[in-house]
């Protein structure tokens, strides 16, 4: 009985990481698909400004693309300035603007002295918390408060296009 239990629980673990390893193949093409849109997405407004998609571009690009939660401009240009040969912090700077301007990451407004950055695509609606020691970000779900003041703002002749949510504080570390 124990052999049979032994050789039955063996096969189920054997199954699950089988179905583990399929859905992490798949999370992964689906990532992969949506930094190809990503990608066509900041080639198109280069083509529009009549700008190349230049290596030092596809380089800050590809970098902004492999970083995950929120960045900054220094912190890319940093990761890029070690790269072989290196990206000037210039063209960082000036392709990370490009990059927020064809919508494929968005600046928020923390109150440091560097703007934060953070990707769009594999993201929901969100707002930010931060604690003002240690400044690490906590993040929570959007709950379309904003609806509330549409009304209000659009009586004032004001055209909402977007809103964030900043609270700061103390964490509990």
């Amino acid at each position: 009985t124990q052999l049979l239990i032994s050789q039955e629980w063996a096969s189920f673990v054997v199954e699950r990481k089988a179905l583990l390893s399929y859905y992490i193949m798949i999370q992964y093409l689906i990532m992969k698909n949506q930094i190809v849109q990503e990608q066509q997405k900041y080639q198109s407004y280069l083509e529009k400004e009549g700008l190349r998609f230049s290596r030092g571009r596809q380089q800050v690009f590809h970098k902004v693309m492999e970083t995950h939660g929120h960045f900054t401009s220094e912190e890319i240009a940093k990761i890029c300035s070690v790269l072989k040969p290196p990206v000037s912090r210039a063209t960082v700077y000036r392709a990370l603007h490009e990059i927020l301007e064809a919508g494929v990451i968005r600046g928020t407004a923390f109150g440091d002295k560097h703007q934060n950055f953070e990707h769009l695509y594999d993201e929901k609606k969100h707002h930010h918390a931060q604690c003002v020691r240690c400044h690490k970000f906590i993040e929570f779900p959007d709950l379309n408060e904003d609806k509330r003041y549409h009304a209000l703002l659009e009586k004032k002749g004001f055209k909402i296009i977007g809103h964030e949510m900043h609270f700061y504080g103390i964490c509990k570390h």
